[in-house]
């Protein structure tokens, strides 16, 4: 029996490649050549399903050159990839990998958190530069994390998750806007307040974004909402490039309208924005949150479970689109 045809877009462990090719008829892509929308849609043809990374474009133009097409499987809880519109109309369905890296991006939350606070970045180049020959009292004085208050935008699992940290592990006050509000044993779980955006950015000492992104969230911090903060806060943003305007950002850095920030992802990444280059007071990292090989593994394995789940067996684990479900009758 012929086995159907799938796409592995990126690189990724070698044991995923032999767990489906236990079910399917594999393409791979070890040697993680990025490829053009166009050699992506020639890679794409007869396959029935790819298993992606997040980085790659599937939309309408793509999925009209793809008739095969039955399911797009992403290895990261993100989707933004993903046009769920145009897949839905074309029938084709949209996975993802959510749960399995919510601790795992929650513990890289606080370190960014910590090493924006704490001036860590700056300090390390300070000293691989050869500057450091004394000792000062006021030497890279930062912001205190114990007991201060942490605004959260965005009040998901990863969000929560963060919370306890902030509120168990360093006794600070939490608060947090979200588009609903938890329940009030959840809040008292973390001793978390709701408050209007407006009065998180007033409020807090440090402002960690850990929201989707989607054309409503586009920008949701820019030079308006910064002019909100104090001039001492901090921002961290863990969710998604473009949710900050990376330009005020940077020009909000370098005039000291706050303190420092730290980002793991960025407005056209991997490109960066030059001026975030240029200024000392922000810790930068490439995206790598969910970066432990526990999580990747699982966070693979995850999309594995979705592909051969709804290609072999028309069961799909965290379907993004199930009405396309319903119209297979599945």
């Amino acid at each position: 029996m012929t086995k159907p045809s799938i796409l592995i877009t990126r690189a990724i462990f070698p044991e995923v490649l032999e767990q489906l090719g236990q079910h399917f008829s594999v393409e791979s892509n070890q040697v993680d050549t990025m490829w053009s929308p166009e050699e992506l849609a020639q890679r794409l043809q007869g396959k029935v399903g790819a298993f992606m990374t997040g980085t790659e474009k599937v939309n309408a133009a793509l999925l009209a050159q793809c008739p095969q097409l039955k399911l797009c499987a992403n290895m990261t809880v993100g989707y933004n990839n993903f046009d769920l519109a145009a897949m839905t109309a074309a029938g084709v369905l949209g996975t993802n990998a959510p749960d399995v890296l919510t601790e795992t991006t929650a513990d890289f939350g606080f370190a960014l958190l910590m090493a924006t606070a704490r001036r860590v970045t700056e300090s390390e180049h300070y000293l691989r530069a050869g500057k450091w020959t004394r000792w000062s009292y006021d030497m890279f004085s930062g912001a205190e994390v114990h007991g201060s208050t942490l605004g959260i935008v965005g009040m998901g699992r990863i969000g929560q998750a963060i919370a306890r940290r902030a509120a168990l592990g360093f006794g600070m006050q939490v608060i947090y806007h979200n588009r609903s509000r938890l329940d009030a044993a959840t809040e008292a779980s973390f001793n978390a307040s709701w408050c209007s955006k407006e009065e998180l950015l007033k409020t807090a000492d440090h402002v960690m974004l850990v929201l989707p992104y989607s054309a409503s969230s586009h920008h949701t911090i820019g030079a308006a909402e910064l002019a909100l903060m104090k001039p001492s806060a901090t921002l961290v943003n863990l969710a998604r490039g473009g949710i900050v305007d990376d330009a005020a950002l940077a020009e909000a850095l370098r005039e000291k309208r706050i303190a420092a920030a730290g980002l793991d992802v960025f407005e056209g990444e991997p490109s960066v924005n030059p001026a975030l280059l240029t200024v000392p007071n922000v810790v930068l990292t490439p995206h790598i949150a969910s970066a432990t090989i526990g999580t990747r593994r699982a966070m693979a394995a995850l999309a594995v479970d979705n592909l051969v789940g709804f290609l072999v067996n028309g069961k799909a684990l965290t379907p993004l689109n199930p009405e396309v479900l319903a119209q297979q009758g599945a």
